[in-house]
C-alpha cells in the first residue's frame, strides 16, 4: 500500500524538490546582489600647493648712461650714488653697494615666504588646512541629479583647481536645487595643520570607499574609468522587488581639503543643510587643495535600501 502511495507522490515530490532547490538558488544569488554596491568617484588635487612667484625686474646695462639702468625709473642706478654722497658711478665701491643692496633684498623676500621661481614642495607649515565633508541621502527618486553625476564623471576636468572647483559648484549646486529629495544629512568640519589635515583627508576618503563593492565609474586626476558591473539575471528582478519593499536611496558624499577655515553647520534640519552646501559649493579655485566626490549606486540596477543606510551610514540624520 504505501509504495504505491509513494508512487503517485512522486511527481508531486520532485516538482516541490526543484522548486526548493529553485529558490535556494534564487536567495543565494539574490544575497550576492544585495551585497554588491558599486560607486562613482569623481576627484583629484593635493595638500602641496604652488608657492607664490616673484620675478625680480630685469635690468639691462647702457654704456652711454653710464651703468645699469633699472625700467620704471627716470634715472640710473649710479646717479643715486652721489646723492648719497659717495661719488661718481661705475666704481669697485658703488659695485660692492649694488650688491649688499640686492642681497638684503633677497634675504628678505626669502623670509617672507616668496621664492625666485620655482615651487614649494608644501604648504606652510604656520597654514591653517580645513578638511569638510557634506553627505546627503536621497530618495531614489532623484535620478536626475544621478545622472548629472555620471556625466560629470565621464567629462568633468579634474586635472586642474579651476576644474575641481567648478565640479563642487555644480554637484553642491543641483544638490540645493533639489530638496524635495533631502532625507538624510552629515556634515564634519575640522581645521589643523597641513600633515594632519591630509592625513584627516585620506582616511574619510578611505572610509567611504571602501563601502564600494567596486567604483565603477571613476574620474581623477583626468584619469576616467568605466567599469560596468552586471548583477545576477537571475536574482536581478527579485532584489529589486525587495529593495522596493523597503525603500531606494541615493548617498552624495562631498569631500574637500581647503586652505584655511571651513565652517560647516551641524545637521539638524534643512537649514542647516544648506547652509553647509553653500559654504563647501562657494570654495574657490585658489584654495581647494583637494577634491572626493563620491555617489552610490552608480551601476544600472544597483539600489541601496533602509538597511544598507542603518548599516554602513550611521552617522546621517533625519533632515
Amino acid at each position: 500500500m504505501l509504495p504505491k502511495i509513494f508512487t503517485s507522490l512522486k511527481p508531486f515530490l520532485k516538482t516541490l524538490f526543484v522548486g526548493v532547490l529553485i529558490l535556494m538558488l534564487t536567495f543565494a544569488h539574490s544575497d550576492e546582489a544585495l551585497a554588491r554596491r558599486s560607486g562613482g568617484r569623481i576627484g583629484g588635487g593635493s595638500f602641496r600647493t604652488p608657492s607664490r612667484s616673484y620675478s625680480a625686474p630685469s635690468r639691462s646695462y647702457t654704456p652711454r648712461g653710464g651703468g645699469y639702468r633699472s625700467p620704471g625709473w627716470g634715472f640710473g642706478f649710479p646717479f643715486l650714488i652721489p646723492f648719497f654722497g659717495f661719488g661718481g658711478g661705475g666704481s669697485l665701491f658703488t659695485l660692492l653697494i649694488f650688491i649688499a643692496i640686492g642681497s638684503f633684498l633677497v634675504n628678505t623676500l626669502r623670509n617672507s615666504g616668496m621664492s625666485l621661481g620655482g615651487n614649494n614642495e608644501g604648504i606652510s607649515n604656520n597654514t591653517k588646512v580645513s578638511v569638510g565633508k557634506v553627505q546627503v541621502g536621497l530618495l531614489a527618486e532623484a535620478r536626475s541629479l544621478k545622472a548629472d553625476l555620471d556625466r560629470l564623471g565621464r567629462s568633468a576636468d579634474t586635472g586642474t583647481s579651476a576644474g575641481r572647483a567648478k565640479v563642487l559648484q555644480e554637484v553642491s549646486l543641483a544638490l540645493l536645487r533639489h530638496p524635495e529629495y533631502w532625507v538624510y544629512a552629515s556634515t564634519v568640519s575640522q581645521t589643523a595643520p597641513p600633515e594632519t589635515a591630509e592625513a584627516k583627508f585620506n582616511q574619510l576618503a578611505l572610509s567611504e570607499r571602501s563601502k564600494f563593492t567596486a567604483e565603477t565609474l571613476s574620474n581623477v586626476d583626468r584619469q576616467v574609468e568605466n567599469n560596468n558591473i552586471a548583477l545576477p539575471s537571475v536574482a536581478q528582478d527579485l532584489a529589486q522587488q525587495i529593495r522596493a519593499e523597503t525603500g531606494e536611496y541615493i548617498i552624495v558624499t562631498l569631500l574637500v581639503g581647503v586652505e584655511g577655515k571651513l565652517e560647516l553647520a551641524k545637521i539638524n534640519n534643512t537649514e542647516d543643510l544648506t547652509q553647509s552646501l553653500r559654504a563647501i559649493g562657494g570654495i574657490g579655485s585658489d584654495r581647494l587643495l583637494a577634491l572626493e566626490i563620491l555617489w552610490t549606486p552608480q551601476a544600472e540596477g544597483d539600489t541601496l535600501s533602509t538597511d544598507d543606510i542603518l548599516a554602513e551610514y550611521p552617522d546621517l540624520k533625519l533632515v
